[in-house]
């Protein structure tokens, strides 16, 4: 384990490790600060890694599918088809996050976790379907929580299996029509904001689209709002203090927090949504980072944090999505996202382009010569913080 435990369940970084880097960085041939957030970068993932000139030799990704029933109010500008074809897609190598994923020479795994139909399953997809996509959100829950826990479920079985290969930082993506849908319903209900700031076009639907797509995010957190007794608090939210709110009906025990937090995932949420989730907390009762993605990967995160606080710091924000609403999700994770390109496609596609950027942080942190070595005067006092 890289890292020691904080408590029973979950651990939390070395701070050893990261002290240890930052007096590295240091004694490097720079000025210090000149090569910015790519330090900090070092830093972080040796307390992570647990060491303080930290390697990242196993990335591994994991792309996971469902359907939405939410799709058939039109709410996407693509038929709920495509999820499925889609499989096909990825199997073949011809999506863009397997074109990424051979650039670093990533392992790559597509996970059924709800498709519609029944489809025949390319070769090389694995089959954890939960059911045949989710429920109309709009009118009724999402999920059950059984097949919340089982979607879950897939997620943290996906993460043991990739530690136990060796992994050091995982990827989860996502594919599923209408899924910006049930991803804007967990942004609002986790954050408080409101449909207006968090609901994008998504696949790219119209101005009459977009507006429909906003009416059907607010009906549905009224509906699960009146079912559950759950509601968000409007109070501002920080990366320290997202475990921590209030949730109207749960002002209780951490326990009853949780509780109400499940209500909304299963209400609101979707089965790939709620496997990544499960992968995120999963890697962090491991002691894995986790680089997320986009929009979907964010909702996913804050419900992760909601369910088990302790997942938050083995998160790194990999970009910012052009989809609206991420930015509030980022917000309130405490995060700050490594790069802005515009993207909105989802599929891990922004958290794989960034694996270049932190090898190579983690490269200069290595490899750079000290003052010392190389002879050059400068460089902090030993000891010095």
């Amino acid at each position: 384990m890289n890292a020691r435990l904080d408590s029973p369940e979950m651990p939390v970084p070395d701070a050893r490790a990261e002290a240890a880097a930052r007096a590295r960085q240091q004694q490097l041939t720079k000025p210090p600060g000149s090569l910015g957030r790519l330090e900090e970068l070092a830093c972080w993932f040796a307390g992570r890694l647990g060491s303080s000139t930290p390697q990242i030799s196993r990335s591994e990704i994991f792309v996971f599918a469902a359907d939405h029933g939410v799709a058939a109010r039109g709410v996407s500008a693509f038929p709920q088809s495509v999820t499925a074809q889609m499989l096909g897609n990825f199997a073949s190598g011809g999506a863009a996050i397997n074109v990424l994923a051979s650039l670093e020479g990533c392992r790559i795994e597509v996970v059924d976790v709800g498709v519609a139909g029944d489809p025949e399953l390319p070769r090389g997809v694995r089959n954890e379907r939960v059911r045949p996509g989710t429920r109309d959100l709009f009118s009724e829950a999402a999920m059950t929580d059984e097949e919340l826990t089982a979607a879950l479920g897939v997620g943290e079985r996906c993460a043991r299996e990739a530690v136990q290969r060796g992994a050091q930082l995982l990827i989860a993506g996502d594919m599923g029509i209408a899924n910006t849908t049930a991803a804007a319903c967990l942004i609002c209900a986790f954050t408080g904001a409101p449909p207006e700031q968090v609901v994008g076009r998504g696949t790219g639907v119209d101005d009459v689209g977009l507006a429909r797509k906003r009416e059907v995010v607010a009906g549905a957190l009224a509906r699960a709002r009146a079912a559950t007794g759950v509601a968000v608090s409007g109070a501002a939210l920080s990366g320290a203090a997202l475990s921590g709110v209030a949730v109207s009906g749960a002002h209780g025990s951490a326990t009853d927090r949780t509780g109400a937090a499940r209500q909304l995932f299963a209400h609101l949420g979707g089965l790939e949504i709620a496997a990544m989730a499960g992968l995120y907390t999963e890697a962090a009762r491991n002691a894995v980072p986790v680089l997320l993605d986009g929009y979907i990967s964010a909702a996913a995160a804050l419900a992760a944090v909601r369910l088990e606080p302790g997942t938050l710091p083995w998160m790194l924000a990999s970009h910012r999505s052009a989809e609206a609403g991420h930015s509030a999700a980022l917000q309130a994770l405490g995060l700050a996202p490594l790069v802005d390109l515009g993207m909105r496609l989802g599929e891990g596609s922004g958290a794989a382009l960034t694996l270049p950027i932190i090898k190579a942080a983690l490269a200069l942190h290595r490899n750079m010569a000290t003052f010392a070595q190389a002879g050059v005067d400068g460089g902090a006092p030993a000891g010095a913080t």
